[in-house]
């Protein structure tokens, strides 16, 4: 990943089209993402590969959120493995990790780092 500094910062959606506690996907250089929005913990919007590498399915944002070892995770709707939601690691299989990117609020806007800026709504 690049250094946040050197990012492009892509607009990518409201804040208000998210939902709290739950995730959406959307399309971002033409891989889908994940994004989460949990009121209350620190960043509260998170971005993560919604590509689930065991069930080999695009289906992340459909996941359960919750908390694990306290730190912040969504599982898989499928075969139900835990991924961080600050860092994508799999708690069951630390060899699984799952892409992230940053991501900032702007106002109301949900803004994401990313290095080429192609950015569609999924």
């Amino acid at each position: 990943m690049s250094n946040p500094t050197e990012l492009e910062w892509l607009s990518l959606c409201d804040k208000d089209d998210l939902i709290p506690g739950s995730g959406i996907a959307a399309w971002l250089d033409g891989e889908q993402i994940a994004l989460f929005y949990l009121p209350g913990i620190g960043n509260e919007v998170f971005a993560l590969s919604n590509h689930d590498p065991i069930a080999n399915a695009n289906v992340i944002a459909r996941g359960i959120t919750g908390s694990l070892e306290q730190q912040p995770v969504v599982a898989s709707p499928l075969y139900k493995q835990h991924y961080r939601l600050d860092d994508g690691s799999c708690l069951e299989q630390p060899e699984l990790t799952l892409k992230c990117w940053p991501v900032r609020l702007s106002g109301n806007r949900v803004e994401i780092g990313s290095d080429s800026p192609q950015v569609n709504a999924a």
